[in-house]
């Protein structure tokens, strides 16, 4: 009895608790100023309104997707003074603009180091022309060059990533930075943390990043100080705190390692046992990585030390981390461009490149993805893809980690499938895989989802292989899952009951906020 009356207190005067209960008190404050405005007086009742008509043409202007505006018109239409109300409250982004600045400021600092070679840009341009486009557009938007010399090894499942990561982690001599969006005690967080401390004793620089969102449920709010306490340098990325804001979406959902500047890796797998099917939560786990080797490292690199800079007073020696010359191990054809996408860029970078593969695409566009929540600009294209003869096939999961998001993504079968898009749910478990193939020469391997959180509000990452000999990889793994996976037709989608079908179109209003 005792035992279980020490977890109760333990959750009731937890940080999780804590910050839920601080988020109902703000709730609860703009439910009573929503009272007070509408009984006050016909003055402030008509001040209100006339916020509500100023906030729709503010939002209706904004240059944000239809989508997102439609989320906000409608409760201000329906509900003016409420309405008005929580739109001001929800986004008075101060921090958002902040943090814009900062990753700003140390994007230039960057800049001369993040240039795509003169040889590499002249081979681009002979090998294809509009690929050089795309290699300008993500240098000149983002900052992320292209390169040659880089050899890549892709990981079709977390297992075989994890191994790989082991011994690549025991080979460190100079430096470790990693960068996670989840973290948790278990078989697998445990041996690599026992390396860090290790390898921290031998002199090795470790640094360690992680979201904040692991300090609700995953990790102690003292975490830091304890791995600090090993000799690892460790930080949280954006700390959750209890106010209403859309920041808050603002998650570092990124996956990077990088061993002496001469190994990076990317992909889906987090730090958690059930991403390598050590705990099994949603049936079997299918997650994918990829190892980058060469010159291509210096991007991931580069991408870990601008965002830990946020918040730093010490201005970062980047030098210190970048080689260049590397010898890179197997075979190197082709062209690998690593990226990033930011909430903090005008332009939208991981939708920009996925819709650039279907429209460009003349065979095929194979799609793995855990989530599919799109626009309907993505929807469009995806369709249009399908219409002109692409076989367009998408894989999500049969076994949902989040009923509500899949709710959502079911609601799009009848679309995709009239328009000739192939549907399949991985019949075994989960899908955590982020990848697009096409034609034979291009993928797309990272930490991006089809859903507003990745597209639009996550600092995201992934490496787009052009004729790389890993892309074939890449596409024999798609193929090997579709033969686990029920394929969906209209009979399939008839049979999902009504209230889950009613719930995901209902849930779609507030997409673009979830």
């Amino acid at each position: 009895m005792k035992k279980y009356l020490n977890v109760v207190l333990k959750i009731i005067f937890s940080r999780t608790m804590v910050t839920i209960l601080l988020l109902l008190v703000q709730i609860g404050w703009l439910f009573a100023g929503f009272r007070w405005l509408r009984d006050y007086s016909e003055l402030s009742l008509l001040f209100m309104l006339l916020l509500s008509a100023a906030l729709l043409v503010y939002i209706i202007n904004r240059d944000e997707t239809p989508e997102f505006k439609l989320t906000w018109v409608i409760p201000i239409c329906l509900a003016p003074v409420f309405g008005a109300l929580l739109y001001v409250f929800v986004m008075s982004n101060v921090g958002h603009i902040g943090l814009k600045k900062e990753i700003e400021r140390l994007q230039k600092e960057t800049e001369k180091l993040m240039r795509t070679r003169e040889g590499t840009r002249d081979k681009i341009e002979q090998e294809d022309r509009h690929m050089a486009g795309i290699s300008r557009y993500v240098e000149n938007v983002g900052g992320f060059p292209t390169y040659d010399n880089t050899s890549v090894a892709y990981f079709p499942l977390g297992e075989e990533k994890y191994a790989d990561m082991l011994a690549e982690l025991e080979k460190a001599k100079e430096f470790i930075f990693m960068e996670y969006f989840i973290v948790e005690p278990g078989k697998m967080w445990d041996s690599i943390l026992e390396i860090l401390e290790r390898k921290a004793k031998e002199g090795v620089e470790v640094r360690f990043m992680y979201d904040g969102t692991c300090t609700l449920m995953l990790l102690p709010h003292s975490y830091p100080k304890q791995l600090r306490a090993k000799g690892i340098q460790a930080k949280v990325f954006a700390p959750i705190l209890p106010f209403l804001s859309t920041s808050q979406n603002n998650r570092d959902h990124r996956k990077i390692l990088v061993i002496d500047g001469r190994v990076a890796y990317t992909g889906g797998i987090n730090l958690a046992d059930e991403y390598i099917n050590a705990r099994v939560k949603f049936g079997h786990w299918k997650d994918t990585a990829i190892k980058v080797q060469g010159d291509a490292v210096k991007s991931f690199t580069v991408m870990f030390l601008q965002l830990w800079g946020v918040g730093e007073v010490k201005k970062e020696d980047y030098g210190r981390y970048i080689r260049t010359g590397l010898h890179a191990e197997g075979k190197t054809s082709g062209f690998v461009m690593p990226y990033g996408d930011s909430p903090t860029i005008e332009e939208n970078v991981a939708e920009t490149i996925y819709m650039d593969i279907l429209n460009q695409a003349t065979k095929y566009v194979h799609i793995m993805t855990p989530y599919f929540i799109v626009d309907n600009a993505m929807l469009d294209v995806l369709q249009y893809a399908a219409r002109r003869g692409v076989d367009v096939k998408i894989i999500i999961p049969h076994i949902p980690d989040k009923k509500p998001i899949f709710a959502m993504s079911r609601t799009y079968y009848p679309n995709l499938l009239r328009a000739g898009v192939k549907v399949f749910e991985y019949s075994p478990g989960f899908v955590h895989a982020k990848v697009f193939t096409s034609d034979d020469e291009k993928a797309v391997v990272g930490t991006i989802n089809m859903d507003y959180r990745s597209l639009y509000h996550h600092f995201e990452c992934a490496a787009y292989l052009y004729r790389n000999e890993a892309v074939a990889d890449v596409e024999r793994d798609f193929q090997e899952t579709l033969g686990k996976c029920i394929e969906v037709d209209m009979a399939y989608y008839k049979r999902i009951p009504w209230y889950n079908r009613l719930m995901g179109r209902v849930l779609r209003l507030v997409g673009p906020l979830m």
